[in-house]
């Protein structure tokens, strides 16, 4: 592993605790206020204020815990791979694997997301 992937692997690792603790202030950090995200069947969340309103009023997923599979440092890119389980806002438990792609900016915080979830759709 190298220095820079080990960086970026904590990085990654920090975010997913903030989600998973609701430290809505400290995630929203961790992005650039021109941030945008792409999640599946969300419209693009845009900025700080997309962010936050994202994760404190929009998102189904009441509570749970990411675990982080691998990470996968190219250039500004990281990719990550995982898993989830948690609650849903209507008490429903979901188990999910997922993919997440960030885009570094040149502070280290990330100017990009998108998120990808690996369930039976086609």
């Amino acid at each position: 592993m190298t220095a820079a992937l080990t960086r970026e692997a904590a990085l990654v690792h920090d975010f997913y605790r903030f989600v998973d603790t609701g430290d809505v202030p400290a995630l929203v950090a961790m992005f650039t206020e021109d941030t945008t995200y792409h999640r599946p069947g969300y419209p693009p969340v845009a900025g700080h204020d997309g962010v936050a309103h994202f994760y404190t009023s929009v998102r189904v997923i009441k509570e749970g815990e990411h675990r982080v599979e691998s990470v996968v440092l190219e250039g500004d890119q990281v990719a990550v791979r995982g898993s989830f389980e948690g609650v849903l806002r209507d008490g429903t438990r979901t188990s999910l694997r997922y993919a997440d792609f960030f885009t570094l900016a040149d502070d280290g915080r990330f100017s990009k997301r998108e998120t990808f979830f690996f369930t039976p759709l086609v």
